[in-house]
Order: C-alpha cells, then structure tokens, then sequence
C-alpha cells in the first residue's frame, strides 16, 4: 500500500510547503521536513476548525428542527464566512509577524556594520558559554564574520533566534487556511445538500464528521509521529463535544422558541 499513502502526501506536500522525507524506521538518513514556511499549521488548524465550527453551526441549528433550507444556508454562510475570516487572520498575523523579525534583522544589521568588533566578542562569548574553547570559538567566529550574510545569518540564529531564510509565508498560510477551512466545513454541511431528509441529513453528517475528525487524526500523527489512535480519538472527542452541545443547545432554543 506505499503507493496509496505517498499520493495524497506528495499532494499535501506540494500544497503546504512540506518536503519528502524518509520514514523513521527506515534504514537510510532521516532528511527532515521543512515545517516554517507557516502552510502545514494552517491547514492542520484550517481543516480542523473548519470541520469542528460546521458541524457545531449545522448541527446547532438542525437541532433546533428548522427547514432544511435554512440549515443549508447557515452552514454556506458558515463556511464562506470562515474561510475568508481563516485566510484573512493568517495573512495578517503572519505578516505582521514577518515585518517584526525583519525589523529585528535590519538592526541587527545596522549593528553589525558599525560595530563590528562588539558583535565579534559577542558571538564568540555565545560560543564560549556553550563550551566551545577559545582558540575555536575566536577562528570559527573571524570566519563567520567575513560574511556579511554569513555574519547576519549566524547573529540572527544566535543572538535573536530567528532564521532568515525561515521568516514563513503569508500568502502561504493564508491559502491553506482557506482551503482547508472549505473543505473542513463543507463535510457536515454536504448531506444538506444532496436532498436528503432533515433527519437523514444530520445522522448522515454527524457520521461524515466522525469519520472526517478521525482522518485529521491520523494524518496529523503521520506528520508529527504520534499514536495514531490517540490522536485520531482526539479529534473525534473534540469534534463530538462541539457538535453535541450545540445541538442540545439548538434543541432546546427551537422548544423554547415553540
């Protein structure tokens, strides 16, 4: 089954910025995925949250025993709302994100050309204190230093703990956000959809959900190497106790309503 599993990850790959790599209890070298670009934890979070605020808007408002027409429209609304609200929040939070650590390199950059000795000692100081002795510190740092890149990039990582070349992706995040987020809600709301009978429609969407919050599981353990059972029945957990208390919720509004 190697086949079956490499498609759709290649997929999620391509779309989210993660790159191949090798399984952990293979025997050739581990190459690590390159999780920074911001995509991966938007789309984990898109289509969960997605999935987990439909199905607690679908369900919320089915219990309340309303037309089918008008559960089909809260969940559409529901979900071009949350899309668009998804995509627009990663995009300018990882933006703004992205501006300070810029702001952080230019000074850091501004330091560095006019204060170059300071920055030196600096950086073997950092260097000495992890153990480093100080011929070795002081031949590795005057190397590092004749860079202006080189210097830039290694103060970043020491000093400021920032990559450069690592700063993440707004337009990255904010697409996988919002395509994920689709497709998250559109599961619970797609029996609506299909003519089904109101109480058809939610037994059958409650059952899309479930089976749709154990596949995020799962596939967030394969990235991140965790106990797919636990992380499969968390999801669901999460997902259940969402949709349960908003339709009891709904349910009891809808009486009361009556």
């Amino acid at each position: 089954m190697p086949g079956v599993v490499a498609g759709p990850r290649k997929l999620f790959e391509r779309l989210f910025g993660e790159t191949g790599g090798a399984d952990l209890d293979h025997a050739a070298p581990v190459h690590h995925r390159d999780l920074r670009g911001g995509g991966f934890r938007a789309a984990i979070f898109g289509v969960s949250d997605g999935l987990v605020s439909n199905v607690s808007l679908v369900l919320g408002i089915a219990g309340a025993h309303p037309t089918t027409g008008v559960i089909r429209l809260a969940g559409l609304a529901g979900l071009m709302g949350g899309a668009f609200s998804m995509a627009a929040g990663e995009y300018v939070s990882m933006r703004g994100q992205q501006e300070a650590l810029e702001r952080e390199l230019d000074l850091e950059r501004i330091e560095l050309r006019n204060h170059p000795d300071a920055e030196q000692r600096e950086l073997e100081l950092i260097y000495l204190q992890r153990g480093v002795s100080p011929e070795v510190a002081h031949r590795v740092v005057v190397e590092l230093m004749a860079s202006p890149e080189s210097a830039l990039s290694t103060h970043a990582r020491e000093e400021l703990g920032i990559d450069p070349s690592a700063l993440g992706s707004p337009i990255q995040a904010s697409i996988a956000s919002f395509v994920t987020f689709a497709i998250g809600a559109f599961i619970p709301l797609a029996p609506f959809l299909s003519g089904s009978s109101r109480s058809t429609a939610v037994l059958v969407s409650i059952a899309l959900a479930g089976l749709a919050a154990l596949t995020v599981g799962v596939v967030l353990a394969h990235f991140t190497g965790r106990s797919r059972l636990y992380s499969s029945f968390r999801s669901l957990g999460i997902c259940a106790a969402a949709g349960g208390v908003t339709y009891l919720v709904g349910s009891l509004i809808g009486v009361a309503a009556n």
